[in-house]
């Protein structure tokens, strides 16, 4: 354990030669205002990737890994391959609690030594109790879906029919169509048996156990806990909808988990809390009230935390055009728009898209889009133009991490003539960004550039604006959805036409206490990566001065770069994949300066 807590957020690997003292300031997140600040008062952007979907499977037990290896090579290569610096990591209520009132310790040791692995390498992580159709035991051994969450004891309390959802052609159907799952969920919201008590009960045994069982060096990463994956009402009282619902019934059970986090020892760290997951549907015919509205504002001891997926283009048939620059602006405008009226940050910890089957082709276009509406509230074209109504960067996670992918042995619904190998083995889905291939080693199924991105992960002060210009390709061919106005000729020869570009504007609050810090993508060579800024310029950047390069905490050969010495006051900075002269990096200087000027942004 002495290995870990001092290497945790370090500047220096946890398994390379020269360890550094542990630096539990930089660990530790919690919540200020709409921001998520680390213990420098620096504003902090979670991203990464949900660990992951096999949880959903019976194949190694309700775990996310097979063992401890697994893991550890896991979480080296979301750092690694996805320049992730945070997951959110799934549990299962069945495997934690197999029978009444009896929580299973070995399966949380378990969950605890592949959990410590992900933190071993600097990833802050938020557990999360997954539930997907209440649960797997509700399906029949030759059902056509499957679900998961809760044991199989809870499904038999309540005596529920065989399941049927009628014509349905996705899995999710069964949420609004199948009478079994919709009566099995309002029976957790209504506690009908004690069932919400009893998950209560081990939610709070299992924040209990990672508390006592994780070094406090461990504990600092732990960034909160999702209390309960995409709830819905199952069935709606006579007058209720989508906001009444979460008022009198959903809200009520967050303040519940709220009071359990507390007595786990879990004070100092949110709970992340989900609304009515059909709220920001973008099918017009799913969408719902909702969105906390009726919470009033929640404070720093719970965070805004929401799924978005593009349910039109997923269906194969609602939607058959590929993205498109600004595609997602006004989804995430309301994701925005939440954390604000609400006064709490927020987390997209779900967002993603099928890499095969029927809308497979749309996947490299909708996932630019995503990721373009989580950086900025702005569309390529108008962020040059205005980039202080570009809005907050977004904390967000990709579904889904899954090294098993296309290599499952699972039996579907525990029915031995049903093994499920393909995709991610559970409902025909195949998300997962990474696989295994023939040596065992973690590979990306997505292109490099997309998933891997530059972000501010640490901003000593307040981010004004961001964009990230990933190149990513589709079917071959570049994606430029920002190009640099004509009136910034040097800045648009630096950056080019296939190299991926960021620019990051924030306002330093003058201390010297930490830098402000940027992931930087393996993609980008550090011997050509150009940084222009106000604070200086460089091509190559060294370890030291104003603009430096090091390694991401925990001893991978994920990189960042350090932003130091920056007086009170508006700053600028555009890292470029290209190299440039010290003439060319003084142009492009200039023309910042100027454009930051004439925004207006810097007066913000």
């Amino acid at each position: 354990m002495a290995l870990v807590s001092c290497a945790l957020y370090a500047g220096a690997p946890a398994r390379a030669a020269e360890a550094v003292p542990y630096d539990a300031r930089a660990a530790e997140v919690t919540v200020s205002g709409t921001r998520f600040v680390d213990g420098y008062g620096r504003e902090v952007v979670l991203r990464g990737f949900n660990v992951s979907g096999e949880t959903k499977l019976a194949e190694n037990g309700g775990l996310p890994f097979s063992g401890v290896e697994d893991a550890r090579r896991a979480a080296r290569a979301v750092r690694e391959l996805g320049g992730a610096n945070s997951v959110r990591f799934l549990l299962s209520w069945a495997a934690a609690e197999p029978t009444r009132d009896t929580v299973d310790e070995e399966y949380l040791s378990r969950a605890t030594a592949q959990m410590r692995e992900f933190l071993a390498v600097g990833l802050r992580v938020y557990p999360d109790f997954h539930q997907d159709l209440f649960s797997r035991y509700v399906f029949d051994k030759n059902s056509w879906y499957s679900g998961d969450g809760a044991p199989r004891w809870v499904v038999e309390a309540g005596g529920y029919p065989r399941e049927f959802c009628g014509i349905c052609a996705h899995w999710g159907q069964n949420i609004t169509q199948n009478r079994t799952v919709k009566d099995a969920m309002r029976d957790f919201w209504t506690n009908r048996n004690g069932i919400q008590d009893a998950f209560l009960d081990t939610a709070q045994a299992t924040m209990t156990y990672l508390a006592t069982h994780l070094e406090p060096a461990e504990f600092a990463g732990v960034a909160g806990f999702d209390p309960y994956n995409e709830p819905y009402a199952g069935q709606y009282s006579d007058g209720q909808d989508g906001s009444s619902w979460e008022k009198g019934l959903l809200w009520p059970f967050y303040e519940k988990f709220r009071a359990r986090m507390d007595m786990a020892g879990w004070r100092n760290k949110p709970a992340l809390v989900e609304p009515n997951m059909f709220w920001n549907s973008n099918l017009s015919f799913m969408k719902q009230p909702g969105g906390l509205a009726g919470a009033g504002s929640l404070g720093p001891r719970y965070v805004f935390n929401t799924h978005f997926y593009d349910q039109a283009r997923m269906s194969g048939f609602f939607n058959l055009t590929k993205a498109k620059d600004g595609e997602y602006s006004a989804d995430f405008q309301a994701v925005r728009g939440r954390s604000t009226a609400l006064g709490t940050p927020a987390v997209v910890s779900e967002f993603g898209h099928p890499l095969t089957g029927t809308s497979s082709d749309k996947a490299p276009s909708v996932l630019k889009g995503l990721y373009q509406a989580l950086d900025s509230g702005l569309d390529g074209r108008a962020w040059w133009r205005n980039p202080a109504a570009a809005g907050p960067v977004l904390s967000a996670h990709q579904w889904q991490w899954d090294i098993y992918s296309g290599r499952h042995h699972e039996a579907m619904n525990d029915n031995p003539q049903k093994i499920r190998t393909e995709g991610d083995a559970w409902n025909d889905e195949d998300l997962s960004a990474v696989r295994l291939d023939d040596s065992g080693a973690p590979v990306l199924r997505q292109d490099a550039r997309l998933v891997d991105r530059l972000y501010p992960s640490a901003v000593a002060g307040r981010t004004l604006a961001f964009l990230y210009e990933d190149r990513s390709h589709d079917a071959g061919r570049v994606m430029t959805w920002s190009q640099i106005p004509s009136v910034m000729p040097e800045s648009a020869r630096l950056v080019g036409t296939d190299r991926p570009y960021g620019v990051l504007v924030w306002r330093s609050n003058g201390s010297d206490a930490a830098p402000t810090e940027l992931h930087l993508p393996a993609g980008f060579d550090p011997a050509t990566t150009t940084v222009v800024s106000d604070l200086g310029t460089v091509t190559g950047p060294g370890t030291t001065g104003a603009i430096a390069l090091t390694p991401e905490p925990g001893g991978t050969n994920a990189r960042r770069i350090l932003l130091s010495a920056a007086p009170e006051g508006a700053h600028f900075a555009l890292v470029s994949a290209a190299p440039a002269t010290a003439e060319q990096r003084a142009a492009v200087q200039r023309e910042l300066v100027d454009w930051l000027a004439a925004t207006g942004i810097g007066r913000q």
